[in-house]
């Protein structure tokens, strides 16, 4: 394999909620639009900004970290991309610089060019500063420009102008855009764990039309396809790795071996490279929806993803049939791997957060709590009986459990032990965490939660 050239930028900001999102997606959009191929990354862990970037765009999201995913997996994923795609368009997480390894780390590594997008709402001059900080805070990196966001009139536009250095590159600025004028409700509306996913929205490809009308307007959207390609980014072919932290090499250890997995609107959080790990290992999938009314697949194993069972707490309950479906399967000692909100769902209920209690299948002994403040956030580790899996958490429950604890996550900075992570719940042949796993990581260990015994140390551990 040869290197290839693509256009592409990392679209970063200097903190969350300054609208990076819906300029990225609504960038995708303005391209597509345009008839191009565009291809959305999204860094860092993240469900539910990627369901706006592939429906924009059109094409699956996938993520990048140098850390979860591995920089081997990024460089792979970027290499593919860069063969079919005429843009290649990443969106950054929190602050540019935030985390280890960190957006920046990303760009800089790969020499790939930073748009910062920054609310501008309240300043002038100002941002000015924010964009040269973000330009010169560390060297080495590409610099693509800034956009200036939620701005309140055209004058206002002026006056940020006026305050960027011109070797900042300014790239425009974009209106407040809200769904609704009247109501200045937010284009992309939040819930609790971050946007409302867009198959939720019935009118959700109009939003990202109106964003990227809006890009349309700036210089950034009327820049001539030819200067893009300054913008051109060499993306070398993948190596082969062995260094200890890239993903581990893949088994057919689900040769065989069928596996549902429920997939809709109250278990959406899915990874597709996730969904491809388990067919690489074997595994055939039959995904089903437990809102719809389906039961259960005739399956060797069941993975319940997270999602927001919260919300859908009395639809799930009202699934008798669905419930004893997975019950049988229990008692039958076939597997179950149960992140976050799969597991909550399998609780014996949830108090809500306006403190009502809804019961939900009780197959695993515990009850859950929702509350105003996050439970679990960051990167984490997850040590098994068949080896470290790599991940996050992200939640805003906590659960009282009696279910018996088999290890305890923790972060990438701390020693194993530590008391702030997520528990890994065994219950039968049910495993249940809070933590989110990428697979690849560590696909034995997911083939193992699945119920795949290739050696005599599984059927120990398991018996």
């Amino acid at each position: 394999m040869k290197p290839i050239r693509c256009p592409a930028l990392l679209i970063t900001a200097p903190a969350s909620g300054q609208g990076k999102t819906t300029l990225t997606a609504g960038l995708a959009r303005l391209h597509t639009r345009q008839g191009r191929r565009v291809q959305v990354f999204k860094c860092g862990p993240d469900y539910l900004d990627p369901h706006w970037h592939q429906l924009a765009s059109g094409a699956p999201v996938h993520s990048l970290d140098l850390w979860m995913t591995g920089e081997a997996d990024a460089r792979a994923r970027l290499h593919a991309a860069a063969q079919t795609a005429d843009l290649i368009l990443i969106e950054g997480v929190m602050g540019l610089f935030d985390g280890s390894p960190s957006a920046a780390d990303l760009a800089r590594l790969l020499d790939i060019p930073v748009l910062a997008v920054i609310d501008a709402s309240g300043m002038s001059a100002t941002l000015g500063a924010l964009a040269f900080g973000l330009q010169h805070f560390q060297p080495g990196l590409r610099w693509a420009g800034v956009l200036a966001n939620r701005v309140a009139s055209a004058r206002h536009a002026q006056l940020l102008q006026a305050g960027v250095h011109a070797d900042s590159l300014w790239q425009g600025a974009v209106q407040r855009i809200a769904a609704d004028a009247g109501t200045q409700m937010a284009l992309l509306p939040q819930r609790h764990l971050g946007l409302v996913a867009a198959h939720e929205l019935k009118d959700g490809m109009q939003r990202l039309d109106a964003a990227a009308d809006a890009l349309a307007a700036t210089p950034l959207g009327q820049r001539s396809w030819q200067d893009w390609q300054q913008w051109a980014v060499e993306f070398a072919p993948p190596a082969a790795a062995a260094a200890a932290d890239q993903p581990q090499a893949l088994g057919p250890w689900l040769a065989g071996r069928v596996i549902a997995v429920a997939h809709d609107a109250a278990f959406s959080f899915v990874y597709p490279a996730n969904l491809d790990c388990l067919r690489a290992m074997g595994a055939e999938l039959r995904v089903f929806s437990p809102l719809a009314g389906e039961r259960l697949p005739a399956c060797d194993a069941l993975w319940l993803p997270g999602g927001y069972p919260e919300l859908h707490a009395a639809q799930l309950a009202a699934h008798t049939g669905l419930q004893a479906d997975i019950l049988a399967h229990w008692q039958a000692g076939k597997a179950i791997w149960a992140e976050c909100g799969g597991m909550l769902a399998l609780c014996e209920g949830i108090t809500t957060g306006d403190g009502s209690w809804a019961p939900l299948w009780g197959l695993m002994p515990g009850r859950a709590q929702m509350q105003k403040r996050l439970a679990g956030l960051g990167m984490q580790q997850l040590t098994t009986p068949w080896g470290t899996l790599r991940g996050h958490t992200f939640h805003y429950a906590r659960l009282d459990s009696a279910a018996t604890p088999l290890g305890r996550s923790h972060r990438p900075d701390e020693a194993p032990g530590a008391d702030n992570g997520e528990w890994l719940y065994r219950h039968g042949s049910l495993h249940a965490s809070f933590f989110h796993a990428w697979f690849a990581s560590h696909p034995r260990a997911i083939a193992a939660l699945l119920g795949a015994q290739n050696d005599q140390q599984d059927r120990e551990l398991n018996a």
